[in-house]
């Protein structure tokens, strides 16, 4: 199986003006493409860490970070910053995010100091079955099915941004959208990690004349420092600011995306591109979960997250729960980097085992998160011993120290293309929402004349049981959610908020979150130092992955000494958080060079 380059890094674009509402666009809208450098814009400055009054927003790209800043000037909160964040990042991160996703979103309401989530991932259509994937009793190629209709499940972004604003927003979609839908009609500046990210999937994409005139205007890959501008997507966040989403579900908008996934547009020579069976039922029936977030105790601290569908909670939860009783504060580097791959390798054999989507399996979400459970699961890390992966998973229904509950199983793939952001706004609002189209560029299918690109979310299902003897949760089924690693967290001290963080990086977006948190929480870092600290990434495989930093430092040879085996990766992850300072101001973090860095603003700057 490929990977996608996930590489990103924040494009950047002048400096958004606010309309209340921005004319349609007429048919005579400009060319997706003008090549010359000279078009590119001055843009502001990309910071990775603000600090001020009026409230914030991190992501990595300071286009969409400025869309939301603009909504918060406005009088916007929270929810309505994020929305408009989200939005800019469907024209800036196309290949990561966009109207053709889904995503985890999570809230704080500082009036009633409640969190609040929605579960807007994708969904399964409500002819798949568990061999949706399988032929003459073979698991299909995975390439062969990421780039096709068949692994496109129904959008849940749309209906996500409506029901947020409708429930907790204060400005009406149209309002909201409007900052993207600017962004998206006068363009924004290609850099060189999108040319790049448009190069990795140019072959890809090639199959699919419309993705081919939206992001390779004239046949060719865009020029880093030119204009990139998509008048399509502009008319469709136009449709949205007038109709709603309805057009999407049950309007023409909806059509199109079943036309796409059944009857893929090919171009000549583009060989076998497999249908899909999405159909107007399968959109017309599509529903944002509800569900109460996932809930542990940490150092005293409430650490709220993402429940199944998501795996991000549940894990994020039990590893913190198998470190609870370990004095991280005082561990030397090297038995802190041991304890926490081990917790980490520990928490996702369970996870395999037990989580999926809760409408369609028997997730025991709360036994997971039991201190109890994770005791009896912390009896199987050794200071001067290393487990072997993979990991038999434990039983959270029926503890027993050490004792597993059922046959080990492999961690299957899962795509790392995604993105994240948090907001926080004046009242003290918070939210934390990750959201994707998978990996890098989608299903690769561009949806004619709406401007954005189709996921290829299905493709996070087991395309078949790990191991035949063993129960796999997360099998595909009729209007079944495939399981996320997704993992937007906000952590609260004393009922009131202490920081929010998350990131993008598929299955590594847990270890992301759950490392981030060990070195503010436990070593003390600043939030910002935190996020930017080198990385490592072990999820119940043969291996942990580490950036290079730590694949250099004399940490490597002293625990490779003990049994850890390693392998370099560039990057893992790409964090987000806010954070409030006590006295009204808050700090907005971003990277400061994973994916070429990230973007935190705020509305009133302030010194540190």
């Amino acid at each position: 199986m490929r990977r996608m380059t996930d590489r990103r890094s924040a494009r950047l674009l002048a400096v958004i003006t606010a309309t209340a509402a921005i004319a349609a666009v007429g048919a005579a809208a400009a060319p997706a493409l003008t090549g010359s450098s000279q078009d590119a814009r001055h843009t502001p400055e990309k910071q990775p860490v603000a600090v001020g009054h009026g409230g914030a927003v991190a992501s990595v790209d300071a286009d969409a970070s400025a869309a939301g800043i603009e909504v918060l000037k406005r009088g916007g909160n929270a929810v309505d910053a994020a929305v408009a964040t989200a939005a800019a990042l469907g024209v800036t991160e196309p290949y990561s995010a966009g109207l053709g996703g889904g995503g985890y979103l999570v809230s704080y309401d500082a009036a009633s100091g409640k969190i609040r989530t929605l579960d807007g991932r994708e969904t399964a259509p409500k002819s798949a079955d568990e061999k949706l994937f399988q032929e003459d009793g073979k698991a299909l190629p995975f390439d062969e099915v990421v780039t096709s209709g068949l692994s496109v499940g129904t959008p849940g972004t749309p209906a996500t941004w409506e029901q947020a604003l409708d429930k907790w927003g204060t400005k009406p979609l149209g309002k909201v959208l409007a900052p993207a839908e600017k962004l998206a009609r006068d363009g924004f500046t290609v850099d060189k990690t999108f040319r790049e990210q448009t190069a990795d999937n140019e072959e890809r994409f090639r199959k699919f004349p419309d993705t081919v005139k939206l992001f390779m205007p004239g046949g060719k890959l865009p020029k880093t420092g030119s204009t990139l501008r998509n008048p399509d997507l502009a008319r469709t966040y136009h449709t949205l600011a007038r109709k709603g989403t309805g057009p999407l579900y049950k309007g023409a908008i909806a059509d199109d995306i079943v036309d796409t996934v059944r009857k893929p547009k090919v171009g000549s020579g583009a060989g076998k591109v497999r249908t899909g069976d999405l159909t107007a039922a399968d959109l017309k029936a599509y529903k944002v979960a509800k569900q109460a977030p996932s809930h542990t105790r940490y150092r005293g601290l409430d650490v709220f997250g993402m429940a199944p569908s998501s795996s991000g909670g549940t894990t994020v939860g039990e590893a913190l729960n198998i470190l609870e009783r370990s004095d991280l504060s005082k561990l030397s580097k090297k038995k802190l980097l041991h304890r926490y791959i081990e917790a980490s390798r520990v928490a996702f054999a369970d996870r395999g085992r037990w989580v999926g989507d809760p409408e369609a399996e028997d997730v025991p979400t709360k036994d997971l998160l039991s201190q109890r459970f994770a005791d009896s699961r912390a009896c199987l890390i050794k200071d001067d011993k290393v487990l072997k992966s993979p990991v038999e998973p434990g039983d959270p229904r029926d503890p027993s120290d050490c004792k597993s509950g059922d046959k080990a199983a492999p961690t299957t793939y899962e795509g790392q293309s995604t993105t994240h952001l948090t907001a926080a706004d004046k009242w003290g609002n918070i939210v934390s929402y990750t959201l994707t189209i998978e990996q890098t560029g989608g299903s690769g299918m561009t949806v004619p004349g709406r401007g954005f690109l189709l996921n290829n979310e299905l493709t996070d299902f087991s395309f078949e049981p790990a191991d035949p003897d063993v129960h796999d949760p997360n099998l595909p089924g009729p209007g079944k959610r495939p399981r996320s690693s997704m993992s937007p967290t906000i952590v609260l001290k004393d009922g009131k908020p202490s920081f929010a963080l998350g990131s993008p990086g598929g299955a590594t977006i847990i270890t992301t979150v759950l490392q981030s948190m060990i070195n503010h929480v436990d070593r003390g870092m600043p939030l910002d130092e935190a996020i930017n600290a080198p990385r490592a990434s072990q999820r119940n495989a043969e291996k942990t992955e580490v950036e290079p930093k730590l694949w250099k430092s004399p940490l490597r040879p002293q625990l490779e000494d003990m049994g850890h085996s390693f392998t370099k990766i560039d990057e893992i992850g790409a964090a987000t958080g806010v954070q409030p300072l006590g006295d009204g101001r808050w700090r907005a973090v971003a990277e400061k060079e994973r994916r070429g860095g990230g973007s935190a603003m705020v509305v009133h700057p302030s010194k540190r």
